[in-house]
């Protein structure tokens, strides 16, 4: 999986439709293998990203779980802590 991909499920509050769009953009970006497409691919581009940022949004509304939601920050510190013990920052 594309690291820029987060993932969207089980969080308190809920993914915003901002983050749904965001992993679909790095989704299509890793699997064209451009950032930016030419003028002749956009229209194509800027279409897989809504079909996958819609198929994103009904995937996340259909799945269930019994785990308590993940807090965002409680998240985000643990991966600050594994990024800096995997390349050896401090602070």
């Amino acid at each position: 999986m594309c690291r820029n991909i987060r993932q969207l499920h089980n969080f308190e509050p809920p993914a915003t439709s901002d983050e749904v769009r965001a992993a679909a953009l790095q989704y299509v970006r890793k699997v064209s293998g451009s950032t930016k497409p030419s003028q002749a691919n956009a229209e194509a581009f800027a279409r897989a990203v809504d079909e996958v940022a819609h198929a994103t949004a009904h995937l996340l509304d259909a799945l269930v779980t019994q785990a308590p939601p993940k807090d965002r920050e409680v998240e985000a510190a643990r991966a600050r802590a594994r990024s800096a013990e995997r390349y050896g920052r401090t602070g």
